[in-house]
């Protein structure tokens, strides 16, 4: 295969894969606060994207959603967003790439969603204690957004679940 034809097509697929993150990012801004979900909290539908990526594609794709992601976040949101995002980003993507590539740790889509979405929030709250000098965030915040971190890592491990075998055949066509 001509390599700037394999190269082109990677791009191409890292940006429908990109604006998929960006899209699912965006959309999830849209939800309005709810009672009893801690402020600001999200389901995280656009990690599914980088888990997928970290899955799939290796480390270097995932990486380049996360960073993405977090641009997109500051952007949109400021600084503060961003540096959440970005922390909460490579933490999960960390996650979703040790356990996704391990032989050894087989707990299933779902488990790997629960987990990253407690890295994800773990690497948020580090952020917002360091931005606001109060660790007692981590005591005092912390374990209600670990609940919310179990309830959307179900939601993004079983969508992830769902949306593999789809996107394996389309990551097919781009290599």
């Amino acid at each position: 295969m001509n390599t700037k034809n394999s190269t082109a097509k990677k791009v191409a697929f890292l940006g429908i894969m990109g604006a998929l993150a960006i899209s699912l990012s965006f959309l999830e801004s849209l939800i309005p606060p709810l009672p009893g979900v801690p402020p600001g909290a999200k389901p995280g539908l656009s990690n599914v994207v980088t888990m997928f990526l970290a899955s799939s594609s290796g480390a270097g794709s995932a990486f380049i959603i996360t960073i993405l992601k977090a641009a997109f976040a500051g952007i949109t949101r400021g600084t503060t967003a961003m540096l959440m995002s970005g922390a909460g980003g490579v933490l999960s993507t960390t996650a979703a790439l040790l356990l996704l590539r391990s032989k050894k740790f087989k707990i299933g889509y779902i488990g790997i969603g629960i987990i990253c979405a407690v890295c994800h929030n773990l690497g948020q709250l580090i952020v917002a204690c360091v931005l606001s000098g109060t660790w007692a965030l981590i005591t005092g915040y912390g374990p209600i957004l670990m609940l919310f971190a179990v309830l959307t890592g179900f939601i993004t491990g079983t969508a992830l679940r769902l949306v593999i075998p789809p996107l394996e055949k389309i990551i097919n066509v781009y290599n």
